[in-house]
């Protein structure tokens, strides 16, 4: 018996949508006239609105193994994305305050200490850190690992929750391993899709908790601007870092002795 034509019709289609030479061509094609896929790879997952359930099908179709569909509806979405940011739709309108940590040193300590005790310890460490960001009306954007990613509606709450964090964090200890966080917030506008931000702002964050010494608070001067005369006590550090504009100042803080008093 021979195939049925609708059946032949979506094979015809399948073998289309995988054709390696098609997906190839779209792909250059797309990154040739949009750039490469730092759109793609700083979507979440969606939070249920249409454009952000559109953004996830898109990423899930395209998959580990790409096919010609899923990249012109890449095309198409990014495409959308600049042509917002031309029209000035695809820029934050209001200030949000970036927050990004890690733990020092947890990943050499965890090819030693093994996976149960490793899992056991970002348990606690989970445990200390997220609540301080949901109590400032904070969102935990993504977990990274051995860190997250936060986003607040001011840069004080920010700082406050890091601080809050790092003292939470403190006392945990797993198999002689005492977790240090170091910490980055910037202030800035940045853009939002598929219910994670991304743009230079959210650079500028995370490099900051990358130049952060353990159990340090490195924060931009934007935040630091923001902060109430009393509230932190700073100090300039020197800052430099690829992807970040030269003019961000870095600021490491502690706490005031009049705040903690």
């Amino acid at each position: 018996m021979s195939e049925k034509p609708g059946k032949r019709f979506a094979t015809a289609a399948r073998r289309l949508n995988l054709n390696p030479r098609l997906v190839e061509l779209a792909r250059r094609t797309r990154e040739r006239a949009l750039g490469d896929d730092d759109l793609i790879d700083h979507l979440s997952t969606a939070r249920g609105r249409p454009s952000d359930l559109a953004a996830r099908q898109l990423v899930e179709l395209r998959g580990e193994r790409p096919g010609f569909a899923g990249e012109l509806g890449l095309t198409a979405l990014q495409a959308w994305q600049r042509f917002a940011e031309k029209q000035d739709r695809g820029r934050g309108k209001v200030d949000v305050a970036i927050l990004f940590t890690d733990l020092v040193g947890f990943s050499s300590w965890a090819l030693e200490a093994g996976d149960a005790a490793a899992v056991r310890l970002l348990r606690e460490v989970t445990e200390a850190i997220e609540p301080p960001v949901l109590q400032r009306q904070g969102e935990v954007v993504k977990r990274l690992g051995d860190g997250l990613m936060a986003a607040f509606w001011d840069a004080p709450h920010a700082v406050e929750a890091a601080f809050d964090a790092a003292k939470r964090t403190a006392p945990i200890e797993v198999d002689g391993y005492r977790p240090l966080l170091r910490t980055g917030i910037h202030l800035g506008r940045p853009r939002k899709l598929g219910g994670d931000y991304f743009g230079i702002d959210v650079n500028i964050a995370a490099r900051l908790a990358e130049a952060a010494k353990p159990g340090e608070i490195l924060v931009s001067d934007r935040v630091l601007e923001k902060l109430d005369p009393g509230a932190a006590e700073s100090k300039r550090r020197r800052f430099s870092a690829k992807g970040a504009p030269k003019d961000v100042d870095a600021y490491a803080l502690s706490r005031s002795t009049a705040s903690s008093s």
